[in-house]
């Protein structure tokens, strides 16, 4: 269902939950100190942004959801998560395929950004774009051309800043310490 929700975490159980969505079935936090992350997230009929920051070290266990792939970046330059073992910088991506399982760890604060889509969406968006089928691997980094990251790079920042907008007019749950739309209704 179209929508968008922004939520600050205190505990690392709730955003853990709140990552779930993503394929995120634990999380271990790693590093002292009060737990606390922010993840913005909209919803479309085919396609879900989201855009987290966070303050503590951590490893998150990963099950990218079956018939998904999962596009991963960093959000602002300095330090982001890092996906089953790969490394991702400014201007490159991580594509994770269906049913991929990774440990995707941080060492401390870092700002991220995923595009969660269907795998049939995809390879119909690839085919209408280049006349191709898309093939996803795995888990694979990508270094697109400047101009094409740093376009997807502004259309995601846009997006989550309207939806932050929109969420800062939104009563607090004070379940989740957030805002949300829609909140409790997992």
């Amino acid at each position: 269902m179209p929508g968008s929700r922004a939520s600050v975490f205190g505990e690392a159980e709730d955003f853990q939950a709140g990552l779930s969505g993503d394929g995120v079935t634990g999380l271990l936090v790693t590093s002292r100190g009060q737990f606390r992350a922010r993840m913005t997230e909209i919803g479309l009929e085919h396609l879900r942004l989201v855009a987290v920051e966070e303050a503590q070290s951590r490893i998150a266990f990963v099950r990218v959801p079956a018939d998904t792939v999962l596009v991963a970046f960093p959000a602002e330059r300095g330090p982001s998560p890092v996906w089953g073992g790969i490394e991702i910088r400014t201007g490159e991506l991580i594509t994770l395929g269906p049913g991929e399982r990774v440990h995707a760890t941080t060492v401390g604060p870092c700002h991220w950004g995923a595009v969660r889509v269907g795998e049939q969406q995809l390879a119909d968006y690839g085919r209408a774009l280049s006349g191709t089928g898309v093939v996803v691997p795995a888990a694979a980094r990508w270094r697109p051309p400047r101009a094409i990251a740093r376009q997807l790079l502004d259309l995601h920042r846009a997006a989550i800043r309207m939806a932050q907008a929109r969420g800062e007019h939104l009563p607090i749950c004070r379940r989740h310490t957030g805002w949300s739309s829609n909140c409790c209704t997992r």
